[in-house]
């Protein structure tokens, strides 16, 4: 899926941005809410600042981080609010198909007991 495509989907953007582990890693170090510089993220992992910048782009993109100037300095800060709408779409997944297994668990043991 091209970025484009994620995009036209909210929560389809998120996944596609947090497909890449380098994101997820960038996303983690922001966790802890404070607004952080690209050099500080850098020093983290084995990218170039250019490389860098494209990954935080993309998790702009998907509403996941926004960035703020402050003097000289671009400063990003998590959005956790895309995380938690990503979470709640999992959410529903899920209990939709733990009601599915359910009840063909409850079938598979009915058919059991009544053989």
């Amino acid at each position: 899926m091209r970025l484009d495509q994620a995009q036209s989907d909210d929560t389809g953007a998120v996944f596609f941005a947090l497909a890449d582990p380098t994101r997820r890693h960038l996303i983690e170090a922001l966790g802890d809410g404070s607004s952080v510089t690209p050099s500080a993220l850098a020093a983290e992992l084995p990218l170039t600042r250019q490389a860098l910048t494209k990954h935080l782009g993309v998790l702009g993109e998907a509403g996941l981080v926004t960035k703020r100037r402050e003097g000289r300095e671009t400063r990003y800060t998590l959005q956790p609010e895309r995380l938690t709408e990503a979470a709640a779409w999992i959410a529903v997944v899920g209990g939709a198909w733990e009601e599915r297994l359910g009840r063909l668990e409850a079938l598979l043991q009915e058919r059991r007991s009544g053989s």
